[in-house]
């Protein structure tokens, strides 16, 4: 039985054409070599297991190479390739920063440098985890990497660049190394398992890499791992089993309970995951990565950013046709905020049950708001009478209202209902009468337009403040049961409208603005552009300063709007240590 080796080492590639995902990078260096334009010092940085250190061993076996290919590949078969390969080169040396990062270390690798080599051209230094050697061992370094002897050359590795000084930066080529791709170590893992003679499912290769986070060396290891506990046939089955992963299955079938709004089979299906001991946070990870998912299946352009096998991809577009984007970006909302705030919840196991709550009932409130929105009634259809003079008094019924101009001007002869002015107006005025403040200015002329030279803007349709008051209040109604408090935020509004459409909404404080943004402006806005038979509405928030604020909202606005009527309070307070429940 021979020695077993393990895969990051067996597979280590020995050619630059077998480094995986840094094409880029290798081209680069096989350029240097083939027109001989070499550094005296290179700095190759990125993530862990992304092939630092693989490709400074190649190119420092590839320099000292007797015998190069056209491609600029080592032969493998000179006297200097072969001691490579056979890990008894004087050449190359290689040194840990990590254990040997003090000045005398430094001091010694200098004296070490004038040393010239003994078979090739080239002496190389590779210096692995730079990034630890002390500021005094960077300083005692810099002269010498500046101007090393012409034999030398230096290859620095460090997965954290930030921690170098800039003065070594400002003396070597950087070289940032990118995180491998997922397909790519699928890939690359199915091509070890065809040599280790292991049947592997796509599904499998797919949660390894996955697993990996970019890194082959951590995707080879965790190979290793399952070849151990699976034996010659890896399933995805034994990889979720072995790596105590989640199984798709558990997505799709919650995500499905949440667009039926089942908030039982949605807890039970929680419990079942919680007592297979998984992490709820993990879990809730996992499903903002699910609902991420299904978003960017939504679209072609974004299909391909899904980091899923090809089988499972079906499963995501046939759920995909079941779900809204605006599901999907609330959901997404929902799952990040319980993520965010997991940490400081006392219990964490009811912190995500609510989060699951809420997604169940994103579905229910959707199909809610519709019904009622669906026979609110509608403005447009509002009886208008046109009246004469003298005995031709008569009046007429319509369902079109002719649009009038956006101006408002006093129309004497016309009997029409005034409109917006460039001026905002209260609705609330208009509705008891008060029509002087909004009359045309003196030096204004009061004469009608022609109503053929009346245009509509694009996609516009103008309305009057009774209309809007109507829609408005037909929509607040619709909520009144699901957000209470926006309700009552609704119906204390003073409703106003400058000349672009724009109505403007002041909220007590930042949560209810929040709240209202969130959960109704999105349907509130669809609502009166689809019942006014405007596009251009808008509604735009803003929340009070706290000396205009109206009513406190918080413990401590309603301390503090108390302490200014009665000072005593916050003596009290002081006196017995009192704190806010």
């Amino acid at each position: 039985m021979g020695k077993f080796i393990v895969s990051a080492r067996k597979y280590r590639p020995v050619r630059f054409d077998q480094v995986i995902g840094q094409e880029s990078i290798t081209k680069t260096l096989k350029n240097a070599i083939r027109q001989n334009q070499l550094a005296h010092a290179y700095l190759f940085c990125g993530p862990r297991g992304v092939g630092k250190t693989t490709c400074a061993r190649l190119f420092a076996k590839t320099i000292n190479c007797m015998n190069l290919g056209d491609d600029m590949e080592a032969c493998n078969a000179c006297e200097s390739c072969l001691a490579f390969n056979e890990s008894r080169s004087y050449n190359i040396h290689e040194l840990d920063a990590a254990s040997n990062n003090k000045v005398e270390d430094i001091r010694n690798l200098i004296d070490q440098i004038r040393v010239p080599p003994q078979i090739g051209k080239y002496s190389i230094y590779i210096i692995d985890e730079v990034h630890m050697l002390t500021t005094s061992a960077f300083n005692a370094f810099l002269k010498t990497l500046e101007e090393p002897p012409a034999h030398a050359i230096f290859i620095l590795a460090t997965t954290q660049k930030e921690k170098i000084i800039p003065t070594i930066l400002s003396r070597c080529q950087i070289f940032d190394f990118n995180r491998i791709r997922v397909p790519d170590i699928m890939s690359h893992l199915q091509h070890v398992a065809e040599k280790e003679g292991i049947e592997a499912e796509p599904e499998a290769m797919n949660i390894i890499a996955q697993k990996a986070d970019g890194a082959m060396r951590d995707a080879l290891s965790v190979f290793d791992q399952i070849s151990s506990y699976s034996g010659k046939k890896m399933s995805y089955e034994k990889v979720i089993e072995s790596l105590n992963v989640l199984d798709y299955e558990y997505y799709f079938k919650m995500t499905a309970a949440f667009l039926e709004g089942n908030v039982t089979e949605t807890m039970l299906l929680f419990n079942e995951i919680m007592e297979r001991g998984f992490d709820a946070q993990h879990f809730i990870m996992g499903l903002t990565r699910h609902f991420r998912d299904l978003l960017m299946c939504k679209d072609p352009q974004t299909f391909s950013l899904m980091d899923v096998a090809a089988s499972i991809a079906g499963r995501y577009r046939e759920q995909t046709s079941l779900t809204s984007s605006d599901f999907l970006f609330r959901a997404l909302d929902i799952c990040n905020e319980c993520d965010i705030s997991y940490r400081h919840s006392k219990d964490q196991r009811l912190h995500v049950e609510i989060a699951l709550i809420k997604l169940c009932r994103l579905a229910e409130k959707k199909e809610k708001m519709e019904k009622k929105v669906m026979h609110a009634p509608s403005a447009k259809s509002a009886e208008t009478k046109e009246s004469g003079s003298g005995n031709d008094e008569k009046q007429v019924k319509t369902n079109n209202i002719p649009p009038p101009s956006p101006v408002m001007k006093d129309k004497p002869d016309t009997g029409k209902k005034n409109v917006y002015t460039n001026h905002s107006l209260s609705i609330k005025d208009v509705l008891r009468g008060n029509k002087k403040e909004y009359a045309s200015p003196p030096d204004e002329k009061n004469t009608s337009a022609d109503p053929a030279t009346e245009t509509e803007e694009s996609g516009t349709e103008d309305f009057t403040p009774e209309q809007l008051t109507k829609a408005w209040t037909g929509f607040a109604e619709s909520v009144k049961e699901d957000y209470p408090r926006i309700y009552s935020a609704m119906k204390n509004q003073n409703l106003q409208m400058n000349e672009d459409f724009v109505i403007p909404l002041i909220m007590s404080n930042r949560v209810q603005e929040e709240d209202f943004n969130r959960e109704v402006k999105p349907d509130l806005q669809k609502h009166l552009r689809s019942v006014l038979g405007n596009k251009r509405i808008t509604i735009k928030t803003t929340v009070l300063e706290d000396e205009e604020k109206t009513q406190p909202y918080t413990s401590e606005e309603k301390f503090e709007h108390m302490s200014k009527k009665n000072p005593v309070l916050k003596d009290l307070k002081q006196k017995f240590n009192l704190d806010f429940d």
